[in-house]
């Protein structure tokens, strides 16, 4: 009886204490290194932007903060990894608009982006500009759209692969604007950019970083930005929604962190405010900019909600486009 007496305060307390672990653990997040994975090649912009954040959280967190390029299958290889992933917050995948539409064009894909992720935090967004070859005979989107609509053959748009920011860009107005287009895809936005500066296809929504440069030299004329609101970088530019008929068109490359889906709470919060004040501050703003990024901040709920509202529209915009999974 006594020993039994003795026994039960130990097992009570080892009871207790294995019950705190795990936030005793979260408590002191982060005591290890952390990993970003990005699931594209190292030089892109999502590797840059990943880059930027992983170097400011090393530094406040006193831990390594480790880069990690898992690249294949248009992203779904490395985003797959963090699905799998503990969800402990020590794996973190920086996301752009294939997190998406990669499930909507790839078979092989067994993650979904609102079911196996949480988000962590918005960043931003990069507006594209539809630009055409300065010898094109239209001053603005209106004019482009009555040329296509005049066309006995669709025009062309130069893309950066099936399911990146430039399809989907051109994908939608072709829909919104009852014309038809035919997307010409690359290996990426330079291939792209090259065909488009030679005038062998007919335009591309293309990343604002790339296309202002081509536009002051006049290599390039810039039509309208895809986003909601003019651009900062360039105001003088109307957005496509701004043309008659093109009401409610939105596209842009945005940009955040997200985690495996049973990530908890704190560590998500904290990983949330962290970042955010990150990328309020001046030189990583700086650098971002440079980039063309837009800043929109999104909290972990806001930016759930966001992605799984891209989910949905581009779901349904690659079915209308008649785009199969491959």
């Amino acid at each position: 009886m006594n020993r039994t007496r003795r026994l039960i305060p130990s097992a009570l307390a080892a009871t207790l204490l294995a019950a705190t672990l795990p936030s005793f653990a979260q408590d002191n997040f982060p005591n290890r290194p952390i990993r970003i994975v990005v699931p594209f090649t190292a030089g892109g912009v999502v590797d840059s932007v990943a880059r930027v954040i992983g170097e400011k959280l090393s530094t406040k967190y006193g831990q390594p903060v480790i880069v990690e390029n898992r690249v294949g299958a248009g992203g779904s290889i490395g985003t797959d990894f963090v699905a799998k992933a503990p969800a402990d917050g020590y794996t973190l995948l920086c996301v752009s608009p294939s997190h998406a539409v990669a499930p909507i064009l790839n078979k092989g894909v067994t993650w979904n982006p609102t079911r196996d992720f949480r988000g962590i935090e918005g960043f931003g967004i990069v507006p594209n500009i539809v630009v055409v070859h300065p010898d094109l005979p239209v001053k603005d989107m209106a004019d482009l759209i009555a040329m296509a609509k005049r066309s006995a053959q669709p025009l062309t748009f130069a893309t950066a692969g099936v399911g990146t920011s430039n399809h989907l860009a051109g994908e939608l107005l072709a829909q919104v604007a009852d014309i038809k287009l035919t997307p010409v895809p690359y290996k990426g936005q330079p291939e792209a950019l090259n065909d488009m500066l030679a005038g062998r296809v007919t335009l591309m929504p293309l990343t604002s970083a790339l296309a202002l440069g081509h536009m002051r030299s006049g290599k390039l004329k810039g039509l309208a930005v895809t986003t909601a609101k003019r651009s900062v970088a360039s105001p003088q530019l109307p957005t496509v929604a701004e043309t008659p008929g093109m009401t409610g068109y939105e596209v842009g490359t945005w940009f955040g962190m997200v985690a495996p889906a049973k990530t908890p709470d704190p560590v998500v919060r904290k990983l949330s405010a962290d970042i955010r004040e990150i990328i309020g501050m001046p030189d990583v703003k700086a650098k971002l900019e440079g980039m063309g990024m837009e800043f929109t901040p999104q909290g972990p709920a806001e930016f759930d909600a966001f992605v799984a509202s891209e989910f949905t529209k581009w779901t349904r915009v690659m079915k209308r486009a008649g785009v199969e999974p491959q």
